[in-house]
């Protein structure tokens, strides 16, 4: 603010001396400060902004990288059970800070469900961004409802399906145990 009170001698510079007459200098000192302050408020408004997309985004950028290093946990550390027989010799139980591959697993949901709700306030956040750039993409009005009803439709049908599936059913045999026939187990 001290800085814009010095810069009245600069201001009344610049005006002519005939509007030098009619403007009062309480105007100038009012223009001068209230300007600055209104953009002030938006430069305020718009760091909350940008403070708030950041934090969403470093948020969701740690929900991914635990969700993926807790999946290389589960999949390559907590390893399954026929896994452990092959690697310790015996059936045993793993733990990592005092919980089990289930446990870890259930932790893997709840940041990605923590996941999924920042993910839907940053597309809320970016919804403008979103639909202009849409817009700008795809031109033909029928073609663009087309292609978001389609995309919204494989979205749904993504999230939903898991629960109307149902798995294939098999005795184990006795003896022989879990037989798996991932890829990841071929010799």
């Amino acid at each position: 603010m001290l800085f814009f009170l010095g810069n009245i001698g600069l201001l009344n510079s610049v005006i002519s001396e005939e509007y030098h007459c009619s403007i009062y200098r309480s105007q100038i000192l009012l223009i001068v400060i209230l300007i600055p302050l209104n953009t002030m408020k938006k430069s305020v408004k718009a760091m909350r902004k940008t403070i708030l997309n950041f934090t969403i985004n470093a948020s969701m950028t740690f929900c991914m990288s635990a969700i993926i290093g807790i999946g290389f946990l589960i999949k390559y550390t907590l390893i399954s059970g026929q896994e452990r027989w092959d690697v310790y010799g015996r059936n045993v139980e793993l733990y990592l800070f005092g919980m089990d591959r289930h446990q870890w697993g259930m932790l893997h949901l709840i940041l990605a469900f923590v996941l999924m709700g920042l993910l839907i306030v940053h597309i809320a956040f970016h919804w403008k961004v979103i639909t202009n750039v849409y817009k700008k993409i795809i031109k033909e009005p029928v073609t663009k409802k087309v292609v978001a009803l389609v995309f919204m439709i494989l979205c749904v049908l993504m999230i939903v399906i898991p629960f109307f599936i149902h798995p294939e059913i098999e005795s184990i045999k006795k003896g022989k145990g879990r037989q798996v026939t991932l890829v990841t187990h071929v010799r």
